[in-house]
């Protein structure tokens, strides 16, 4: 999971909301046996919950109700009264029923797909939906309200009265219960943004202007903010998929739903002055990303007038063990739903358990003020505010009291004092210290306005260096600084030399993402891990340190880079780059690796050392890319978009003593596929061509990985440096299933284990100048050639829902000497 450690932070903090009316327990039917999928609603109104897998509910209300009313098909209706306001261990048994609904087929089960009214309404929203809502008109405006909070769950005496809390017990003097889960939590985070959006359906376009952005307890803290916008993205309950999570989970709304989902038509009733129809739905299969819970409908324009979602508690996803959506729509005219308001809160935990503790992160969106039909020119949708203007973030009380769509109650109104509170306790400032440097890498010096790392670089080992030990720092005044330096030094034990790193970058220009940056670094590195030569100061491949490799790792290259580069974004998710570098360049150990070549102008007519001035330009597109931040450095809050590359390269012969005069253009293309119900894919295709005799080092080295770690975009099977290039064409295709196709096996479907499949293959060549001027070096230059060299891969992910191991096979090329036909390479993280 991508910023997992940030998701702890939130553990520590209060909220009080007293709500009228409290139940729950647990719906059984006369054998003992839990009802799944029940619908419970307070008498008189369309509050209301479904029961879970196992039978359990909880629901509350701001209203005082005075009974229950309890159905699902096949059993009778029961009405409950409710003699107390707070009545929470509720065993609720149902009667088997003989009777059928009026004009409604009862179902038990899996539920028919033929003659089942259902889904006959189901089709009318498909024909529908395209003409429902905002799509109805050229164009749109209104204004958009976002509160987002994060809480401590489940707080009992025992963790009140722990040591971890020890000096800030007064946090809990106040605290709530979920009407969803029935859990009491301590609110720690809040932020609220304030927008308005503009759209037009003809052209396609769609602006948002952020007036007002109010955050709460940790608003210095960019990797929080970060992982907070990239929890909760947008979806559309109308699409086939919902994206949570980088998980695409079937809608019950989508085409294929009826494949997914049973449906079951429940109940007929005016909302208001509308005939509406309730649905409920529930999945067909266990394991599988689905939701349950049911939705009501206008029988004229078929739009929904509400709908919610409860994530299924067998759902192959890691760290949510609850995750519930209420969208409700409003009567605009006769005929026009629109989108009301959108909550939504998860439970992440370690483990599904009921009595885990784990944190909310709850997202309410409420739309207002909306305006149709007025058009604007092109242009204007082109020109967005600046989210990140201090006036913002500036907004005083009485902006927030006319802007707030939905008021916040007192509790949620005392979460930004109690922030401040909290930050003078040394223990919760230890506490928040420690995740932020496990988040981050880095150890804050805030009296020198320095943080030192990053920790995860400190031990590593390879052949030429032995055991080798690295520190670092960086300047840090805040998330947005306009200028940062770092630097590292680093010392092996085996060569006693001392190597280092230093850069610096300065913002020029805001508004044009203006750039300078420039450094030195003298170390050791194993290059040809990426078909694009390094460029980078401070940049270390995770082979230079691998601590348990396959086979020799003894191709290491002493490395001494200077560069300087100008980097713009002229428009949005376009850079472009400008910069030099030079580089020196020899073998860290002759006698196994040498980068010998032949030079007439050398004693003995062979060099062993090769300096390099290289002018380079290059062009970066990332549509869709998100960011956050206005500083030197931004935050990327999101994974799913695209990155077209291309990287042209002059080398000077002569000037600044540079031996070689060269070109060299390349260019890589990477996409990720969201392929709904099938999991996800990412694929990439690389090209290049070097024109030019050149000695190995400035060469294009296929990428082999000879440590144990799943490297994407490597050839796990080929040792480094087997394969050089000097024109190449390499794809890569990897493919995450997400336990849909283990889901169907009843024996592991339980493991939630994920099936991951890889495809990789490169052609190139080797021209004969290139060979006969690399003729002295020690190691054998060949390319692939004679036919594509490829590779593929079955892997096995979620693996104690931390580890994948990954099954590699080389697909010919095996007659080479010190061929691997076969590897296991493997990895670990925390994903959703």
């Amino acid at each position: 999971m991508k910023n997992f450690f940030p998701v702890f932070l939130f553990l520590l903090l209060p909220i009080l909301a007293v709500a009228q009316t409290r139940v729950g327990g647990m719906v059984v039917d006369q054998d003992g046996e839990a009802v799944p999928f029940a619908n419970i609603v307070f008498a008189g109104s369309t509050e209301g919950t479904i029961s879970n897998d196992n039978g359990r509910f909880y629901l509350e209300s701001e209203t005082r109700y005075d009974s229950l009313v309890v159905s699902f098909i096949g059993y009778e209706r029961l009405t409950l009264p409710l003699t107390r306001p707070n009545m929470l261990d509720l065993e609720i048994v149902l009667q088997e029923s003989n009777e059928q609904l009026d004009e409604v087929v009862v179902y038990v089960g899996k539920q028919s797909k033929k003659n089942n009214p259902a889904i006959d309404i189901l089709r009318k929203i498909w024909e529908k939906r395209r003409v429902n809502g905002l799509r109805k008109f050229k164009q749109y405006t209104y204004d958009e309200y976002e509160k987002v909070e994060f809480d401590l769950n489940t707080i009992d005496s025992a963790l009140i009265q722990s040591r971890l809390f020890k000096g800030m017990e007064f946090v809990f003097e106040d605290l709530d219960t979920s009407r969803i889960t029935g859990k009491t939590y301590l609110p720690i985070f809040l932020n609220e943004k304030f927008s308005r959006v503009y759209g037009d359906n003809q052209l396609g376009e769609e602006r948002k202007d952020v007036l007002g952005n109010k955050n709460s307890g940790f608003s210095n803290n960019q990797a929080i903010i970060a992982f907070v916008q990239d929890l909760y993205s947008q979806y559309d309950v109308y699409e086939n998929y919902l994206k949570f999570f980088d998980k695409s989970f079937t809608s019950p709304l989508s085409t294929t739903g009826i494949d997914t989902y049973n449906y079951v038509l429940a109940d007929s009733a005016y909302l208001g002055d509308k005939w509406c129809y309730n649905i409920i739905y529930y999945p067909r299969r266990r394991n599988e990303l689905t939701f349950k819970g049911d939705f009501w409908v206008n029988d004229s324009t078929f739009a929904l007038v509400n709908i919610n979602l409860q994530l299924t508690r067998s759902a192959n996803l890691n760290w949510v063990k609850e995750l519930y959506i209420e969208q409700d729509f409003e009567l605009l005219s006769d005929s026009v739903f629109l989108l009301k308001r959108d909550y939504m809160l998860t439970d992440f935990a370690l483990n599904k358990k009921e009595k885990s503790r784990g944190v909310y992160g709850k997202r309410t969106t409420v739309y207002d003020n909306y305006q149709f039909d007025v058009e604007r020119p092109a242009a204007f949708y082109k020109g967005e505010t600046d989210p990140f203007d201090p006036r913002i973030f500036e907004r005083d009380n009485g902006f927030w009291e006319q802007n707030r769509l939905e008021s916040l109650n007192q509790d949620e109104l005392g979460i930004y004092s109690l922030l401040d509170t909290l930050k003078t306790v040394p223990r919760f400032k230890s506490y928040y210290n420690l995740v932020s440097i496990l988040g981050s890498g880095y150890v804050e010096i805030d009296k020198w306005n320095l943080d030192l790392g990053d920790i995860y670089s400190v031990v590593g080992f390879n052949d030429a260096e032995g055991w080798r030990f690295r520190g670092g720092a960086r300047t840090y005044f805040g998330q947005n600084d306009p200028w940062r330096l770092e630097g590292y030094m680093a010392y092996g034990f085996r060569d006693k030399k001392v190597k280092y790193g230093i850069s610096g970058k300065w913002l020029l220009d805001r508004k044009m993402r203006l750039i300078v940056s420039g450094g030195n670094r003298r170390d050791i590195e194993q290059l040809g891990l990426n078909l694009t030569a390094t460029t980078d100061v401070l940049g270390r491949s995770v082979a230079s340190g691998a601590v348990l490799t396959v086979g020799n790792n003894d191709r290491l290259t002493n490395l001494n880079l200077t560069t300087f580069n100008l980097q713009a974004e002229p428009f949005k998710n376009l850079r472009l780059g400008f910069g030099a570098s030079l580089r020196t360049m020899r073998s860290a150990l002759p006698d196994a690796f040498s980068l010998d070549y032949l030079d007439p102008d050398a004693p003995g007519g062979i060099s062993s050392e090769i300096k390099q001035l290289d002018i380079i330009t290059s062009l970066i597109y990332t549509p869709g890319r998100q960011t956050i931040g206005y500083g030197v450095e931004r935050r990327e809050v999101n994974e799913n978009y695209s990155t077209l590359y291309i990287q042209y390269t002059r080398g000077l012969q002569g000037f600044l003593e540079s031996d070689f005069d060269y070109t060299k253009i390349q260019a890589s293309y990477s996409r990720p596929w969201q392929l709904g119900g099938f999991g996800r894919m990412f694929t990439t295709l690389e090209v290049g061509r070097t024109s030019g005799a050149v000695p190995l080092g400035l060469l294009n080295v296929v990428p082999g990985n000879q440590t144990l770690f799943s490297i994407y975009n490597t050839f796990p099977n080929l040792n480094f440096y087997e394969f050089v290039t000097d024109v190449y064409v390499a794809g890569h295709l990897e493919h995450n299933f997400n336990g849909r196709l283990f889901s169907r096996i009843p024996l592991i479907r339980k493991w939630n284990l994920r099936e991951i499949v890889g495809l990789r293959g490169v052609w190139g060549q080797l021209s004969e100048e290139n060979q006969l001027l690399n003729s002295p070096a020690n190691i054998p230059l060949r390319a692939p050639d004679k036919q594509i060299y490829y590779e593929y891969s079955l892997g096995i992910g979620n693996i104690f829902k931390i580890f994948r191991i990954d099954f590699n096979f080389r697909g010919n090329y095996l007659d080479l000497p010190e061929a691997r036909p076969f590897s296991v390479t493997g990895t670990f993280g925390f994903h959703f």
